[in-house]
């Protein structure tokens, strides 16, 4: 198989290894080597979360496959445990070909998200040391507060409605981002936000949203084992 790009970006407490292609397929470690074993690790689980999509993905046999293309310093949030790196095509334009690409990918990760609610309908997760850990409407309501607040850094007003139920509103989310995909590929986002700062690339709020989505299902599943 070709060699997967790939890129790091090193904080202080925690590295992250994220693939340039393929939004959500985003691991940390300790270090570079450990983030980038950790990407091996997860591979199958998104392959089987793009199953429905129809893109080539291709499961890495070890590190090996991996090149680097791009190497960021962290920030805070990298420390704090997400992803930040803002990579070099982030800001290139749009073509019909891209925005499908990302779409089918997000969608791909919502999916994946009401999956792993349906099937933990009923049951308690397993919590963490010390009791730790949000139940499914808390991950839920986390999970549906940060995306408003990502569809906001690149330029789209999202409200929640408090009276609709939370997976009608996971819903409604996944079609306002659908829409805002595709006012982004038509350059009809804003470049920077109302107090004039720069808003995030949409390319960056596809890999962060589907990352982030993906990692709470991941843990879900993880926490009914």
């Amino acid at each position: 198989m070709e060699k997967i790009a790939v890129y790091i970006e090193t904080g202080k407490k925690k590295t992250f290894a994220g693939a340039v292609d393929w939004p959500g397929w985003c691991r940390w470690g300790k270090d570079a080597q450990a983030a980038f074993q950790a990407l091996v690790d997860y591979a199958p689980r998104y392959a089987k979360a793009l199953t429905a999509s129809n893109l080539n993905f291709e499961i890495p046999a070890s590190v090996d496959d991996f090149q680097v293309v791009e190497e960021h310093p962290g920030t805070a949030t990298t420390d704090f445990g997400a992803p930040d790196a803002v990579l070099e095509g982030d800001r290139d334009p749009f073509d019909q070909a891209a925005f499908e690409r990302l779409d089918a990918v997000l969608q791909a990760c919502w999916d994946v998200f009401f999956t792993a609610l349906e099937t933990s309908q009923g049951r308690e997760l397993r919590r963490g040391p010390r009791g730790g850990g949000r139940d499914q409407q808390k991950m839920t309501r986390h999970l549906l507060d940060s995306h408003a607040a990502y569809l906001r850094k690149i330029g789209w007003n999202y409200k929640l409605e408090s009276t609709l139920p939370l997976e009608a509103e996971l819903a409604r989310a996944c079609d306002v981002t659908g829409e805002a995909l595709s006012a982004a590929r038509y350059g009809e986002l804003p470049e920077t936000g109302p107090r004039g700062g720069e808003l995030w690339p949409v390319r960056y709020f596809v890999r962060r949203a589907a990352w982030h989505i993906l990692d709470h299902a991941w843990e879900i599943e993880d926490r009914l084992e």
